[in-house]
């Protein structure tokens, strides 16, 4: 079975430009990262995985994107709980908790002043917003913090593949607040 892989939470790309060079020859099923992340990015992606799908008959189905990120560490042969930390803005954050590649604590929001309470002592953290949050995280975290991943469609795929029983049926958008302009 041909599956294509798209991961865009980071919202690079907005032009579209990044549909034009899939190769939608034989695609049975379309795995999307579902953030949370950039609003257009997310949504460009969900949109044009499940507009192909009505013409192809294709099934969609979808993956929080902190997994991708998880994929990409856990690639190394690391071995320790992990913390996916993004910017939820507006003084928030967003963490997801992962042992391995098992998602055991799908994404949450916490405020600023409780991050460092809701991450196990034993969890290196890492982020995909290393711009914005990343000095925040190395003086929280200290030696934890393990630098920034950006999620990709690779990762996505390893850990689709990884654990398939992670992907969902009928995928939504992961959004933790209303649309942020930059």
């Amino acid at each position: 079975m041909k599956v294509l892989y798209i991961e865009r939470s980071t919202g690079e790309g907005r032009n579209g430009d990044w549909a034009e060079s899939l190769d939608l020859d034989g695609v049975e099923r379309i795995v999307v990262g579902t953030g949370p992340g950039s609003f257009a990015g997310i949504r460009s992606a969900l949109a044009f995985a499940q507009g192909y799908a009505l013409g192809s008959k294709c099934e969609v189905l979808g993956l929080p994107s902190p997994c991708a990120v998880a994929a990409q560490v856990y690639a190394d042969g690391a071995d320790f709980p992990l913390a996916v930390v993004g910017d939820a803005r507006r003084g928030k954050f967003w963490i997801a908790l992962f042992e391995g590649l098992k998602l055991v604590c799908p994404v949450f929001q916490v405020e600023k002043d409780t991050l460092s309470f809701r991450i196990p002592l034993a969890a290196k953290v890492v982020t995909s917003d290393s711009e914005r949050i990343g000095d925040v995280l190395s003086e929280t975290f200290e030696e934890r913090y393990i630098g920034g991943v950006k999620p990709t469609s690779d990762g996505l795929k390893a850990f689709a593949e990884a654990t398939p029983s992670a992907l969902v049926a009928e995928p939504l958008p992961i959004y933790l607040n209303p649309a942020v302009r930059d």
